[in-house]
């Protein structure tokens, strides 16, 4: 039979208070991470529109506000600003030539967001989402004076908005973030600015 020493004793307990010390931290952890929050976030970016109805991508203006409503879960009403010229050509002789139009829009509405670094366990700098928007355009569509033709016609954006996200922020500070959103409509890179973390 092994003789237990002293030494073998404070050995065990050591390792088993490390062992305790190192899982308590990791539950601190793990506790203060399932209670982090989201919102309360102003998130201002600029992108791309890439909308099917206008035939080629434009700039775009966006900002929300992030509010929680739920455990990983976040509603922001939010607008945005586009404007783009479209020209085409009008056969009706004898005024047959190119015409255009410029179309801006004003999408409104409200964009859901489910935060994913609770299930994927990401370090606090870094916050993975998805999303939709759904929300309704204010659409001001102004043609060239001498337009002959139909001037409802050819309008392209619709007043209906909707939008599906995916994205990632990456947390400077307590009170600075940077944010990528890739969407079905449009992509916004900017700022997330918290105003009270």
């Amino acid at each position: 039979m092994h003789k237990i020493t002293l030494k073998s004793l404070l050995i065990v307990a050591l390792a088993i208070g490390l062992f305790c010390i190192q899982n308590a931290t990791a539950q601190k952890k793990n506790n203060a991470r399932s209670s982090e929050t989201y919102g309360n976030v102003w998130n201002a970016g600029i992108g791309i529109g890439y909308f099917g109805y206008i035939q080629n991508s434009t700039p775009v203006l966006h900002a929300n506000y992030e509010f929680d409503v739920a455990n990983s879960f976040t509603l922001a009403p939010f607008a945005s600003f586009y404007s783009y010229s479209v020209d085409f050509y009008h056969y009706n002789p004898p005024y047959s030539r190119n015409y255009g139009y410029r179309q801006t829009v004003l999408p409104i509405g409200v964009k859901g967001s489910y935060y994913f670094d609770d299930l994927l366990n990401l370090n606090e700098k870094w916050d993975l989402y998805a999303g939709a928007s759904l929300g309704f355009a204010i659409i001001s569509t102004k043609w060239e004076t001498n337009y002959p033709g139909d001037k409802n016609a050819y309008t392209g954006a619709k007043s209906i908005y909707l939008d599906l996200h995916l994205g990632s922020e990456y947390h400077f500070n307590n009170r600075l973030g940077a944010f990528l959103d890739l969407s079905t409509g449009v992509s916004t890179i900017g700022l997330a600015i918290y105003p009270k973390r």
